[in-house]
């Protein structure tokens, strides 16, 4: 990553599979149009990423008034989670009328020790109840 200089002109958020970082679309324009060096973040992001592969992690990069950058990887969606502990492919495409998954109440429980940071609570309570919900609009039933 090169060293931040000046003041951050623009923020860019995306979701890049773990280690799977390329030019192709959406980062190649989302970067391009901002003057980023896109080769240059795809090695930063895979190298900090290749012992997490195949897992969607949300990113933000701040890009510089001299078109350098930084970034934050963060854990990944709740929903993402939920799928991976239920060994489903996709979440249900009729949310609340379809169950296709189920997981363990230890399962949420490390799903929510894992979000905390991104959760807007430090009450493990309300915090489950956040992935509880995210569980059931994916179709996925919590096993008590």
């Amino acid at each position: 990553m090169a060293k931040k200089k000046g003041k951050i002109i623009t923020q860019i958020k995306l979701q890049i599979p773990a280690g799977g970082a390329n030019p192709a679309p959406p980062i190649g324009p989302a970067l391009g149009q901002h003057g980023v060096n896109i080769m240059q973040f795809c090695k930063a992001f895979n190298d900090m990423t290749k012992n997490k592969e195949g897992i969607i992690l949300p990113v933000v990069i701040n890009v510089y008034e001299d078109k350098s950058f930084d970034f934050i990887i963060k854990n990944p969606p709740a929903s993402v989670l939920l799928k991976r502990a239920a060994n489903l492919a996709k979440a249900s495409g009729q949310a609340g009328k379809e169950v296709i998954g189920e997981v363990t109440k230890e399962q949420v429980l490390n799903i929510v020790k894992e979000k905390m940071a991104d959760l807007n609570t430090q009450d493990i309570e309300k915090a489950y109840k956040i992935i509880a919900g995210t569980a059931r609009s994916c179709g996925i039933k919590i096993k008590e």
